[in-house]
């Protein structure tokens, strides 16, 4: 009798471990390279914020920097003590060349088995597989099969780069599953889930999405032959909508920390700064985007967009500092330039001379926005919950004003960034400094 007892409940614990492991899951790209002189401090610190949004975990970008392993094992064990998981991505497209030639079979199966039994180790499927992912590195997927065999990993790659290419079925024909880092728009319009919906449909129903979600692209950094940017306006807002349409096995926030890109929801850490990037992302922290973040997980994990309470009322909001017109360009263009049938635009085309506003409201509201001594403009939040505003400056300068009313009387006011044509250097900053009431 007490042995049939303890058969049950040992099959309801595994039955309860795989339900946990098959959860829907946020993970956010934590890249190590920028993470230098990092210890379990400091990551206990990251991670508390993280998970303070809502976020299940940080995939860990690793490129063969020299401090990649002190900074792994930092990592898990402060991920240990707070029940964040983490998974290992290794960026082949960063630096191929590290650890004596390439990524080879042989160091991605050590770390991986490094760190797979520890409890800070994310777990997928039936038989609870160490999580592994890449950076692209799809001329690597032989190697990536006898990783499996040696690891037994739940492996699931970014190979956007081949996307399209006739041979991608037959790439995929050996991994658990796939994510896409294609989430920024094509030029001035709003990105879709058409490339999403490509994906997954090249999937076998045991294979997994993980889904890409970003706030925001540019970068311009001339020791690395990069500048241009991706059109960020309403993105951070249309991304999780479409989350909610396409109801990803995983989501990844990219990026935590790649300050060089701009798409950093994490504190700004100025000593791990790639050279160039303290030009546009010293004073440009991100951390308000996050406040979103427990709304719209909350929604994901849900299955919908119903209403979650609202405990405070909040103003949000993210945009460029200066007007596209108000200074040099500084050879920035509109999407990445030399991609095959790719067309690059004027930067100002592609990120406009707008607020990208977010209130955060109990009940429906009253929204006013002044730029400068302007007239404001009126906006009318119609649901519990965040509504997302794109509100043009129509040429206007200066500090920003934002109130939310209700029944005529002011129920939240703050001032925000200031709109300013007097560009730092001469040059615009093609950045999203974003800022809330809290």
């Amino acid at each position: 009798m007490h042995f049939t007892h303890s058969l049950l409940v040992a099959a309801l614990f595994l039955a309860s471990s795989i339900m946990q492991a098959q959860a829907k899951a946020v993970f956010a790209h934590f890249i190590v390279g920028n993470a230098y002189g990092f210890n379990t401090t400091t990551y206990t610190q990251e991670m508390t914020l993280a998970a303070a949004a809502g976020i299940d975990g940080f995939a860990m970008n690793i490129a063969g920097d020299p401090w990649t392993e002190d900074q792994l094992d930092a990592a898990y064990a402060a991920a240990a003590g707070l029940n964040f998981k983490l998974f290992i991505s290794f960026d082949h497209a960063a630096n191929d060349g590290a650890f004596g030639g390439s990524f080879t079979a042989a160091n991605i199966t050590a770390y991986i088995n490094r760190y797979k039994s520890s409890p800070a180790q994310y777990l997928y499927g039936a038989n609870a597989q160490p999580v592994a992912s890449t950076f692209e590195g799809p001329a690597h997927a032989a190697d990536w099969v006898s990783v499996q065999q040696a690891t037994s990993c739940f492996f699931i790659p970014d190979w956007t780069s081949v996307k399209g290419a006739g041979n991608v079925g037959s790439l995929l024909a050996n991994v658990n599953g796939v994510l896409s880092w294609d989430v920024w728009p094509n030029g001035p319009t709003g990105i879709s889930t058409m490339v999403d919906a490509a994906w997954k449909s090249l999937l076998k129903p045991n294979q997994v999405y993980m889904m890409g979600v970003s706030p925001w692209f540019y970068t311009n950094l001339p020791a690395y032959s990069k500048n241009w940017l991706y059109r960020g306006d309403d993105l951070w807002y249309d991304r999780w909508q479409q989350v909610l349409e396409v109801q990803p096995d995983i989501v990844e926030i990219l990026t935590w920390n790649d300050y060089g890109e701009s798409h950093y929801i994490g504190p700004l850490h100025t000593e791990n700064f790639p050279t160039g990037a303290e030009v546009y992302a010293a004073d440009n922290p991100h951390d308000a985007w996050r406040e979103l973040l427990p709304y719209y997980i909350a929604a994901y994990k849900n299955g919908n967009s119903s209403s979650i309470p609202v405990t405070e009322e909040k103003i949000i909001w993210a945009h460029k500092p200066n007007p596209a017109s108000s200074g040099s360009a500084d050879g920035t263009v509109g999407n990445q330039p030399g991609l095959p049938n790719v067309a690059t635009y004027p930067p100002g085309q592609v990120n406009l001379d707008a607020i990208n506003l977010d209130v955060i409201v109990q009940e429906p509201s009253q929204v006013t926005v002044q730029i400068g001594d302007n007239a404001p403009s009126v906006w009318q939040a119609n649901v519990a919950g965040p509504n997302h505003f794109l509100v043009y400056w129509n040429g206007q300068t200066g500090p920003v004003k934002y109130t939310v009313s209700r029944n005529g009387q002011t129920v939240l006011s703050t001032t925000g960034a200031t709109i300013t044509s007097d560009c730092a250097n001469g040059r615009v900053n093609w950045n999203a400094v974003v800022g809330s009431s809290s």
